[in-house]
């Protein structure tokens, strides 16, 4: 049960305590209404999750007690309890608008994260790769988290069909960011359809066939289809790299090409120069017989 909440106690943190911050195993970053985190157990080569942020503040003070006693609400100050926070399903209860200052905060925060993300890649990989943003509608841990996930689901952490299956960016579980943002500018009677997010409806897709995200083949099993990923990202990687050998093979024979052009030009100028009169008492040294000719 605990690592079911383990989330919700991280989100209740006070950071500008010493006493309860995060270690930078766990923190990667945060603001004054979002906590950004690694994921424990990432499901691909880079994965971190996004949480909205907590705070408790004082309800009453009874006159007999030293300490007020204090109510778990969000950090933004829109008056949700901690409970209106533990899904996207609760949240999308609360309304639009108040869905709206949650979820585009954490937006911030998921491109803040994938702008780094994406030199990281770069500066281990020397290229970038999709990244998905996105929520599972049927979450297995307490409170709120959004997931940035790149698009490799390459990890020894990903062991079974539920989890492949609740990333898979076709099959139906991994909601996208940008579409449930899409829900809060929709008709109501529309709103109201997709927010009631029932658990019926989404979990059979965890139960779909193992077919692989990007070549779309079938595989029986876990370990093949792990198997096949790795291959994929292997190919990826060799491509790219032979694709940034050829792009510095082309701009060094640019360069070249752009040099001896320079060194030709400055040749011809020299050359012209040095055999052209430069005044008048140039030619006055020019022989009048040759001038006249």
């Amino acid at each position: 049960m605990a690592q079911r909440t383990i989330l919700r106690s991280y989100a209740r943190r006070d950071l500008d305590n010493p006493a309860e911050a995060l270690p930078n195993s766990i923190l990667f970053a945060h603001t004054g209404t979002t906590l950004t985190i690694y994921d424990a157990y990432p499901k691909s080569t880079f994965h971190f999750l996004v949480l909205p942020r907590l705070k408790a503040v004082a309800t009453s003070q009874d006159g007999d007690k030293k300490e007020k006693e204090k109510e778990i609400v969000d950090a933004m100050g829109l008056g949700l309890k901690e409970g209106d926070l533990k899904s996207l399903k609760r949240l999308l209860r609360k309304g639009k608008e108040k869905a709206r200052k949650i979820l585009e905060p954490m937006q911030e925060a998921a491109q803040a994260c994938v702008k780094e993300i994406e030199e990281e890649m770069i500066r281990m990989y020397g290229f970038k790769w999709d990244i998905w943003i996105g929520f599972h509608p049927v979450p297995s841990m307490e409170h709120l988290h959004l997931h940035i996930i790149s698009a490799d689901l390459c990890s020894t952490a990903l062991k079974n069909k539920k989890h492949y299956n609740s990333f898979h960016p076709k099959h139906g579980f991994f909601l996208d960011l940008s579409e449930v943002l899409e829900w809060l500018d929709a008709e109501q009677t529309f709103f109201e359809m997709k927010a009631q997010l029932n658990p019926a409806e989404y979990e059979p897709f965890l139960k779909e066939d193992l077919v692989c995200f990007k070549c779309h083949k079938l595989f029986k099993n876990i370990p093949k289809l792990k198997e096949h990923l790795q291959e994929e990202f292997d190919a990826l990687i060799k491509r790219e790299k032979a694709k940034q050998e050829r792009l510095a093979k082309q701009k060094r024979k640019r360069e070249e090409k752009e040099r001896n052009e320079r060194e030709g030009s400055a040749s011809t100028a020299t050359s012209v120069a040095a055999s052209t009169p430069k005044d008048a008492e140039d030619i006055e040294a020019v022989p009048e017989k040759k001038r006249k000719g």
